[in-house]
């Protein structure tokens, strides 16, 4: 399983959010390329960033940024927030950026971004489906930076794209997100025995390699860290099975660029 750092990007500077909520924001004293440079001395060689901006309002005030850092070709960015558009994937896919993800549109628009899918690649297309916990034990989807509740089951999503059409699923337990309380191991388990051939992204909740150790067992292809990470409370020598081993982001079909 690979190891994704994320760092949350609100006007300009790297931000955690505990739960999805704005109102709890916790601003970090670090600029995103010192804190990517500092991911890659580590081992990373992909990075997950979220423009939360985007991802709220639908305006990528953090364009610019996002351009700086696909420029550091050592490490394939995978970004998401408020892409809603195929020329917005086009965009961002043409500063340099290695994957793009889609969230929002793959609830309420799934056709359409079934269409992206076959246009540009599987490969360059994450799609990220965002959950609550309901009551029940289901898992509701939300949209719009996790703001809006779309009454859309998790299991349920995947009946609007056709067989075939996706390969990464990013899926964030937004309950977990920030909080260092353990991934949902129930919620991933389920997910990969449902739907075994999709690479499947967790994120939410990580706290330590135990927890990594946990979602590779489950068989994942990927964990997305932002709190643990950018807090440095996991040891770099417990964190080096979670890096790539090849020393290039194009060494595997997981990390390619297409």
């Amino acid at each position: 399983m690979l190891l994704i750092p994320s760092i949350d990007l609100r006007g300009g500077r790297c931000v955690r959010l505990r739960k999805g909520d704005f109102a709890t924001e916790t601003a970090y004293p670090v600029e995103p390329a010192a804190l990517l440079r500092r991911y890659h001395s580590l081992g990373a060689r992909w990075l997950h960033l979220v423009d939360l901006d985007g991802a709220k309002d639908g305006v990528g005030v953090n364009t610019p940024i996002i351009e700086s850092l696909a420029q550091y070709r050592e490490v394939s960015l995978q970004v998401g927030g408020g892409i809603r558009s195929a020329a917005a994937i086009e965009t961002l896919l043409s500063l340099g950026v290695a994957r793009v993800v889609i969230g929002s549109a793959a609830v309420q628009r799934p056709a359409e971004v079934a269409s992206w899918l076959k246009c540009f690649g599987p490969e360059r297309i994450c799609v990220a489906f965002d959950v609550r916990i309901g009551p029940a034990g289901e898992p509701h989807l939300h949209t719009h930076g996790w703001t809006v509740n779309s009454a859309l089951s998790l299991w349920n999503a995947f009946d609007a794209f056709p067989s075939g059409t996706l390969k990464h699923v990013l899926c964030t337990d937004i309950g977990r997100d920030g909080t260092l309380r353990g991934p949902n191991v129930s919620l991933y388990r389920a997910a990969v025995a449902s739907f075994p051939r999709l690479f499947w992204q967790a994120s939410g909740g990580i706290r330590n390699a135990a927890d990594l150790k946990a979602l590779a067992q489950l068989g994942l292809r990927a964990a997305v860290s932002g709190t643990a990470l950018i807090e440095d409370r996991i040891p770099s020598k417990e964190l080096k099975p979670f890096w790539p081993a090849a020393s290039s982001p194009a060494s595997t079909s997981v990390t390619a660029r297409s």
